[in-house]
């Protein structure tokens, strides 16, 4: 009756939806002062006030044509800005020919993987990684590869990635800051995966393009510095979003930026631009084109963000949990107290904790914390973590 693909896709849909949900229920049923919900990296801060200035100049002024249609690629001013940004950051010539606006980071990908993929193509993502990553691959006739990490670090296992890459192989996804770890690969790191990419290229004759999945690029603790991506690899695409680093995650806004590197660079972003109309999408939301390109330097206060770090990596390292802490990003992926990820989540229940398996992200053993929440409910959720942790004792 239904695509049987959706219905196979739909009993693997993310745990992390399931568990929002889970939440609900519970807070209607305790009350939300008494379910420590950790499920969901929905961003606690709010937009920064260039954003709101932004908009109202925006929506009160007399200005013509903001509300139409434009080329699928996005304002040019806006793109522009993007490029000019960005070529700050990584010393790479770019323009507004070499970004494309989109529907978020999720919209953009799919744009990207689109334009990409042939039938039966493979994608190389490093676990633990985010498990949609999985389906918008297979939206577009692709298949994701899963490498594995050194849980020491959660970087990636530069071995097992020469390993996969085959003659199939089309891209790799990277991100960093990482969801669901918030490590950061570090240059060394990934330019010994660029060395890796670029002698399996010159092996099978073929472009293997890299994504860099990055919107919590700007959410980074202890004066760490990102690598940057366009500076290191060739086939470079970063694919960001403005829903971390200004607050937008629900006004779906983000974009797509390609190294001149990429051989028929002219050709792909017609591609993309072609993707981006032809997946429905047509183009990104007017207005927060124009909010963005207003806001380009502007950040969420992250400070929040780092105070609801500290607290809890300590609070759980204090009661014996493992976990290596974050670089970037709002998450803690800590090791669960026993084996099976999945019965300890289902076990936390009991204390109205919602975790998120391991599992989900390619890496069982494992949970993840989304610390993006009242800094409240974290203090209150200790004692439920103490308990939780008697249970297993």
């Amino acid at each position: 009756m239904f695509s049987e693909k959706v219905v196979d896709n739909l009993s693997r849909s993310s745990w992390i939806r399931a568990m929002f949900e889970e939440g609900a229920r519970l807070a209607e049923k305790y009350g939300a002062d008494k379910v420590y919900d950790y499920s969901l990296g929905n961003p606690y801060a709010e937009p920064p006030k260039e954003v709101t200035e932004s908009l109202k100049k925006h929506i009160l002024s007399d200005e013509k044509g903001i509300h139409r249609y434009m080329n699928n690629a996005g304002f040019t001013d806006v793109r522009e800005k993007i490029a000019k940004s960005l070529e700050k950051e990584s010393g790479i010539k770019l323009s507004s020919e070499n970004i494309v606006m989109t529907v978020g980071a999720a919209g953009g990908l799919n744009v990207v993987l689109k334009a990409l993929l042939n039938q039966g193509e493979e994608v190389i993502v490093f676990a633990p990684y985010f498990v949609e990553y999985n389906f918008y691959a297979n939206n577009h006739g692709g298949k994701t590869v899963v490498v594995s990490p050194d849980t020491s670090t959660f970087e990636p296992n530069l071995n097992e990635l020469e390993k996969n890459i085959t003659s199939n192989t089309k891209a790799v996804i990277i991100n960093t800051p990482n969801n669901p770890t918030g490590v950061i690969y570090g240059e060394e790191k990934l330019k010994n995966i660029a060395m890796i990419v670029a002698k399996k290229e010159d092996e099978y004759g073929t472009d293997i393009f890299v994504i860099s999945d990055q919107p919590y690029s700007e959410i980074l603790y202890d004066d760490i510095k990102l690598p940057s991506i366009l500076s290191i690899f060739n086939n470079a695409i970063i694919v960001n979003s403005f829903s971390k680093s200004l607050g937008l995650a629900g006004e779906r806004i983000g974009y797509i930026a390609a190294s001149n590197k990429i051989k028929n660079i002219n050709m792909f972003m017609n591609a993309l631009s072609f993707c981006n109309r032809t997946l429905g999408f047509v183009n990104a939301p007017a207005l927060f084109q124009k909010v963005v390109g207003d806001a380009i330097d502007a950040r969420v206060d992250i400070t929040a963000y780092k105070m609801r770090r500290d607290f809890l990596y300590e609070n759980l390292t204090r009661l014996g949990f493992e976990c290596v802490k974050p670089k970037g990003a709002f998450y803690l992926f800590p090791k669960a107290l026993i084996e099976d990820d999945v019965e300890f989540v289902k076990r936390a229940m009991k204390y109205n904790l919602l975790l998120v398996p391991g599992s989900g992200f390619g890496c069982p053993g494992y949970f993840r914390m989304s610390y993006c929440v009242s800094f409240e409910m974290i203090k209150n959720s200790i004692s439920a973590f103490e308990k939780l942790v008697q249970e297993f004792k």
